[in-house]
């Protein structure tokens, strides 16, 4: 069934389990997340990114919108980092349950007047938001540096001031491959969930280990954005099928559908990591 994506989160948080999120972008991304989700009995929230993809939009979300639609288990389409006006409402006209507003990169009040801007827009088309205090930057910069961590005061002001449904916030994750070993600040992911009555969102899931995500949802987190290690262990298991004998005869087809088995395996790990199996 198809639900915003606030309402999946909020049975999260009041259940403290996780939900993954992983990046979608064609036919056979959606189909495998679906069926992992249908699977496990879990919910799952398809994540599209909206730099690079942006004139793919509409057909991403027929796609979604059919699965979503007939699938046995509660999902969300969700716009990730929306950095442009523009492509927050063409989520909206294609159907997305929810969207991302990413102002993460500018001053506060910015970030805080764009984001109350395109939630008045998006709650009148019964869209739910998540927007993104502090800034949660790129693995290869990684640096252990609080700097740009989501303040709780901060915070307070923004959900109370924007209406929005959701808060991606930054404790020490970062996208991509890590240069480091991740530190999450643990103690601040507790703070902000006892601060703020909206579920709390990790970006950067991949690479942060299991330990520390099981310990961020735990702490509070209710949806964790996976891409790099779903990526990765597709990678995996094309290459190792280049390594066999018979690797002259693959197609292209056969091939494909072995990413999209390594794409498939390491999400049904991550749902069951976070203890959203059987949640649906």
């Amino acid at each position: 069934m198809l639900c915003r994506m606030d309402d999946i989160l909020k049975k999260a948080t009041q259940e403290q389990y996780g939900v993954a999120a992983p990046n979608v972008w064609n036919l056979e991304t959606i189909k495998a997340a679906v069926g992992i989700a249908e699977k496990l009995k879990s919910p799952i929230i398809l994540d599209y990114g909206e730099g690079g993809y942006e004139e793919n939009i509409f057909e991403v979300a027929m796609i979604a919108k059919h699965y979503g639609e007939n699938a046995s288990v509660p999902v969300a389409i969700n716009l990730d980092h929306g950095e442009t006006f523009k492509g927050a409402v063409r989520a909206i006209k294609a159907g997305f349950t929810s969207i991302m507003v990413d102002r993460s990169s500018r001053p506060f009040e910015e970030n805080l007047k764009d984001t109350k801007e395109l939630c008045k827009i998006a709650h009148a088309a019964d869209v739910s938001v998540e927007a993104e205090l502090g800034h949660v930057g790129v693995g290869e910069e990684y640096a252990d540096d609080n700097n740009s961590f989501t303040k709780v005061e901060e915070a307070q002001i923004f959900v109370k001031e924007t209406g929005v449904d959701c808060l991606a916030i930054a404790v020490g994750t970062a996208h991509g491959h890590y240069a480091g070993v991740p530190k999450l600040d643990f103690e601040r992911i507790t703070q902000l969930r006892n601060s703020l009555d909206i579920p709390l969102v990790l970006h950067g899931g991949s690479s942060t280990g299991d330990e520390a995500l099981q310990k961020a949802i735990k702490s509070g987190i209710s949806k964790v954005n996976l891409f790099t290690d779903l990526s990765d262990k597709a990678i995996d298991f094309m290459k190792k099928m280049l390594e066999i004998e018979s690797a002259k005869q693959i197609n292209l087809i056969d091939f494909y559908d072995e990413g999209i088995k390594g794409y498939s395996s390491e999400l049904e790990r991550y749902i069951r990591l976070f203890g959203s199996d059987n949640k649906a």
